[in-house]
């Protein structure tokens, strides 16, 4: 590992506080980010006014162990929580970790969950591992528990259970949706906050999780206004990749059972989603991230309106990305970057603020840092930044040390957002067996006999597919099931096999087998 020599930032004197946004399922797909066709310009805004980073990589791409790790600021392999499917609780299991709201809690800061931060039920312990985390009950607004159900209106006047879902809101269950709700509550939180002398004073850690874009696309159908069908186009790689082995891919088992899905009898695994149905998703997924976005909007006009957007550092992050037709993919579930990726904007008054001019194009200001950066480095970022203590790199065994970290503070990349920084950054996912099954997406831990441990450098995704033992919890890398390694980005073609690379694959597998230890940086101050 690199010698690490910590910069210093200078911050507010005063104690900052922390609005910590998260969103469910959201690949990159932003204005800020880009993309000609999704319509998000409150994160725009926010992008304008923060370090926004192109290469984030989430530790696996499910909810679960995505959520636990971050908020841990540990790795899949130290949370032993590996699966949404008959999860653990990391205390009980892995060790009793210092969460990164509890760290903050335990600093004087009073801490609030509203909507999806946690995964919810045995992951945290079917509390959203309160009292530890949080200073007061974590809010779950009432009609989340509408999730599944049979909501969505057909053009036969019938209501179904479809993954594609504009509703009128005033005709959904108590006439309103999660989002709504929890956006109202953390609303109210800073509203009382800064009106209570009781409260005023103390700083806060307020996290916002929004549900949407996750399935079911379900969302005020005045969004679906905004992206006409016929400007909607399918994803430009919705091929398999060349020499993809089968164990990479994931069969998108868990939107099959949905009406519209079923209706369309599709083979299993490797049917193509017809295009008319695909571009359907596709608007329906860019309509859901407007709506989530408006709600962004509401949120933070409400911390400006309040008097708090001075002094409130601010981060917006997706847990995971979600695949929408690329590589034959329609979900998460797997280690390409449209699954790995994810959007990631930190603000903070006073450092970050663009000075570009007035009434620039928003969608492509702000500073812009192509930095390999993880989700686990958020606990260490957002202590530091506010200037509560830092946790240490974590050792080999962790297991009994209750605060330290996997993860690297990338607060001096809003300093300096082109300094050098990390060679490699990590993901994984487990598989049940070589070729695509029913419970390939979300094994449970008794059916994990592979793992796929997967790294992106600047120029190349590799990774190894190896013997996994379940019950130690280890890989076996001598016993490789399969190899991949995609080149400048384009994920349409596995070269892995491909003699020209075979001084490449030993050197990027001799990198992946070092670890994330061995990708750290030198920083100099």
């Amino acid at each position: 590992m690199c010698l690490m020599v910590r910069t210093s930032i200078q911050l507010p004197k005063n104690q900052m506080n922390v609005l910590f946004i998260v969103s469910d399922d959201l690949r990159p797909s932003l204005g800020s980010y880009g993309d000609a066709v999704v319509q998000t310009p409150n994160l725009d805004k926010l992008a304008q006014r923060s370090v926004q980073f192109t290469t984030a990589a989430s530790q696996q791409a499910v909810c679960g162990p995505s959520r636990t790790s971050f908020l841990t600021g540990r790795r899949p392999d130290t949370t032993k929580l590996l699966s949404n499917k008959k999860a653990t609780y990391w205390r009980d299991n892995a060790g009793n970790f210092t969460s990164l709201p509890q760290h903050f809690k335990n600093a004087g800061y009073m801490t609030v969950s509203a909507g999806k931060i946690f995964h919810p039920g045995r992951a945290s312990n079917f509390t959203d591992d309160y009292p530890y985390s949080w200073s007061v009950p974590p809010y779950h607004p009432s009609t989340h528990k509408f999730k599944n159900a049979p909501v969505c209106p057909g053009t036969d006047g019938k209501l179904y259970t479809n993954i594609v879902c504009p509703v009128d809101v005033s005709q959904q269950p108590e006439g309103t949706l999660p989002d709504i709700q929890s956006t109202q509550y953390a609303i109210n939180f800073l509203k009382n906050h800064s009106t209570h002398s009781n409260t005023r004073n103390q700083p806060f850690f307020l996290a916002v999780g929004y549900h949407k874009p996750h399935i079911p696309l379900k969302y005020p159908k005045k969004f679906l206004d905004l992206y006409p069908i016929e400007k909607i186009h399918v994803a430009p790689d919705p091929s398999r990749p060349i020499h993809m082995p089968p164990v990479a891919y994931e069969p998108w088992t868990d939107i099959r059972w949905r009406d519209d899905i079923a209706a369309l009898n599709l083979s299993f695994p490797y049917e193509q989603m017809p295009d008319g149905y695909a571009k359907r998703i596709r608007q329906s997924y860019y309509a859901a991230t407007s709506y989530m976005d408006s709600l962004i909007g509401e949120l933070l006009e409400a911390l400006d309106h309040y008097g708090l957007g001075d002094n409130t550092v601010v981060s917006f992050v997706g847990d995971h990305g979600w695949a929408l037709g690329e590589h034959l993919e329609w979900s998460k579930f797997n280690n390409f970057r449209v699954a790995t990726n994810v959007p990631l904007m930190v603000h903070v008054p006073g450092l970050t603020d663009y000075k570009g001019n007035e009434g620039s194009d928003t969608r492509h200001s702000g500073i812009v840092s192509n930095a390999l950066v993880e989700l686990v480095d958020l606990f260490p970022t957002l202590a530091e930044l506010t200037g509560i203590k830092v946790p240490d790199i974590c050792p080999d065994d962790s297991s009994k040390i209750i605060l330290c970290s996997e993860g690297l503070s990338f607060a001096p990349l809003l300093k300096n957002s082109t300094m050098p920084w990390k060679k490699a950054i990590f993901s994984q996912y487990p598989r049940p067996s070589n070729n695509p099954q029913e419970n390939t997406c979300e094994p449970s831990l008794s059916e994990m006999t592979i793992m796929g441990y997967s790294m992106q450098t600047s120029q190349h995704r590799y990774t190894e597919w190896i013997q996994y033992d379940h019950d130690t919890r280890k890989g076996n890398w001598s016993n490789v099931h399969a190899t991949e390694l995609y080149i400048h980005h384009m994920e349409d073609r596995n070269v892995a096999s491909d003699e020209e690379f075979a001084d490449l694959v030993k050197q990027l597998s001799n990198q992946l087998q070092q670890g994330w230890r061995n990708a750290m940086p030198k920083i100099i101050t």
